[in-house]
């Protein structure tokens, strides 16, 4: 029975492991173990290649589904010239269009690809086979009003493109061509060191009567993503997610998945006087947020082929001739730093998905940004994150020690045991657990720190695959990235003697083909740690270094020859 009970325990064991390698080669983009790699599709180069400008949607009142054909109020207006402005701050280097007023790129200074070498990580681009855009503009609420949109040419206003030293912001402003006597102006501000971009848009009325504009606020891209991969993870647990999220009050956070989308199916709150809508990838996101209680409707859409659009739409209500309203919000394009997400929008943060690992994942994460805080080293903050979790298990860890102590000093007794009853199966069973019931000793008792890592260890796993925050950090020497794995394999070599070692001092079963598997299991799981990310093979190394210290310890005091 206690041979049966192990050998299914290593099993689940190996399962879960192998479930997690598969879930980490999808996580990062490498073909599963289990199904072809999805095909990456190639994107339009914009909505206008498509031959329709995307819509928040016919359901909705006034003259929101006018957006469909809003490029047709800009074709009389007088040609402009295009311009491609590039802004530069201390964390962003940003690219508006002046066809649209668009910001069409994002390149983040302070990330680097991990897929490509050299290169900074870029979130929002337009390209002639990737979109990933930010788009603003006017609706009409009228049947045939149309006015200033995305696809309306702007001229832009001079200004300084690039931060200056000791400047706390930079500010770029485009003015659009009048569309039936109606401006738009937009003032895109840029802070040093913030990923949250300021957004205000005025309206301005040369006409000779009353409007009724409508602002809409929408992210539009395309599903292909390269860096990423798809499918659920190992028992729901992160997901390199890429898509759209819509949040409010009434609805909460909420997925629009491209694959719902295509088939009609996506479910949503779509009124409410708070939240925002998101475009959502690994480690990033880009956010459109107004956190005031306004009225808004909330849209989400596929609008092309291979291209979908989500967003808000606010009522200015009526703009009177020769007056100027304006109408403010913000548009967040980063990295989804948990602490940072909490602070700009409630509920912001769930763009960071740990799936149904969020009970544990959270607490851990919040232990280790402290103990991060205080060692201000994020490999550090792993290994001093195990000491606490082993003395948090201190006496339950030590007590199915001394069980396996036990056990392992029995053993020469139970191997006799089996020499003299080998032919009698049934007897030789009862005479083990007489043995154990005499011994008071739990057969099983030894696997119960197995059993408590596994949660531990796949909530981990969520924590570092999922936080950006140990994206590149480094540990010492040749760990310059936790979130990768070592690029000379010490680690995880460490980690496979150190569980050789471990396997050395529990109890040998007595069956031999047991015994061969007890060693040969532990390098079959340590090939597949040689490919997970450095700071989860540390998390790993340094609870085996503990676990070994404080069995060695009970060995000793119980006597027992290690």
């Amino acid at each position: 029975m206690n041979d049966l009970r192990r050998t299914l325990l290593w099993s689940v064991f190996a399962v879960s492991l192998l479930m997690l390698w598969d879930g980490w080669l999808r996580h990062t983009g490498q073909p599963s173990l289990f199904a072809p790699a999805p095909a990456v599709a190639t994107a339009p180069a914009s909505a206008a290649a498509q031959g329709a400008v995307p819509a928040p949607g016919a359901s909705l009142p006034g003259g929101a589904a006018q957006v469909a054909t809003a490029a047709s109020g800009a074709a009389s207006a007088p040609a402009v010239p295009r311009e491609l402005v590039t802004i530069t701050t201390d964390v962003v280097k940003a690219t508006v269009d002046s066809d649209g007023g668009s910001l069409v790129k994002v390149e983040l200074l302070k990330h680097q690809d991990q897929h490509e070498t050299g290169r900074n990580m870029v979130v929002l681009d337009k390209t002639a086979t990737h979109t990933y855009v930010a788009e603003s503009g006017l609706i009409g609420q009228r049947a045939g009003e149309t006015l200033p949109n995305h696809t309306t040419p702007y001229t832009v206003l001079p200004g300084e493109r690039t931060l200056a030293n000791g400047a706390d912001a930079l500010t770029l402003k485009l003015e659009s061509q009048p569309v039936n006597g109606v401006k738009l102006v937009k003032t895109y501000t840029f802070k040093r060191g913030d990923y949250a971009i300021g957004v205000k848009q005025e309206v301005v009325n040369g006409s000779g009567a009353t409007v009724r504009p409508q602002v809409y606020l929408q992210l539009t891209r395309d599903r292909s993503d390269p860096a990423a991969a798809t499918g659920p993870a190992f028992l729901g647990g992160p997901v390199a997610y890429t898509g759209m999220a819509v949040y409010n009050e009434k609805g909460k956070y909420q997925k629009l998945s491209f694959d719902d989308l295509d088939k009609d199916k996506a479910t949503f709150e779509k009124a409410d006087k708070s939240g925002w809508v998101a475009m959502v990838q690994h480690h990033f996101a880009s956010a459109w947020l107004q956190n005031e209680p306004i009225e808004r409707e909330f849209f989400g859409k596929k609008i092309g082929t291979n291209l979908y659009a989500t967003g808000m739409l606010f009522n200015l209500g009526d703009v009177a001739a020769g007056q100027t309203k304006a109408f403010e919000s913000t548009l967040f394009v980063g990295p989804q730093e948990e602490n940072k997400l909490k602070a700009l929008a409630e509920g912001l943060e769930y763009t960071k998905d740990y799936g149904w690992t969020h009970i544990m994942a959270a607490p851990l994460f919040w232990l280790l940004d402290k103990l991060h805080g205080i060692l201000g080293n994020w490999g550090w903050a792993i290994v001093a994150l195990v000491v606490l979790l082993k003395a948090a298990f201190y006496w339950l860890n030590a007590s199915a020690y001394r069980s396996m102590a036990k056990m392992k000093a029995l053993n020469p007794r139970i191997q006799q045991l089996r020499e003299n009853l080998k032919d009698n199966p049934q007897q030789m069973q009862q005479e083990m657990l007489k043995i154990y019931r005499e011994e008071k000793v739990n057969p099983i008792g030894g696997c119960l720190p197995i059993l408590i890592q596994i949660p531990v260890f796949i909530a981990l796993y969520s924590v570092l695959s999922s936080s950006v925050e140990i994206r590149n950090a480094p540990w010492i020497g040749w760990i310059t990235d936790l979130s990768v794995k070592d690029p000379f394999f010490v680690l995880p070599a460490l980690m496979t003697a150190s569980t050789l070692l471990q396997t050395w001092l529990n109890p040998t079963p007595p069956d031999p083909v047991q015994a061969k598997m007890m060693w040969i299991m532990p390098l079959l799981f340590s090939v597949m740690f040689f490919f997970f990310p450095a700071g989860l093979v540390l998390y790993w190394l340094t609870n085996n270094i503990l676990s070994i210290g404080q069995q060695w310890m009970i060995n000793k005091q119980l006597g027992v020859q290690n």
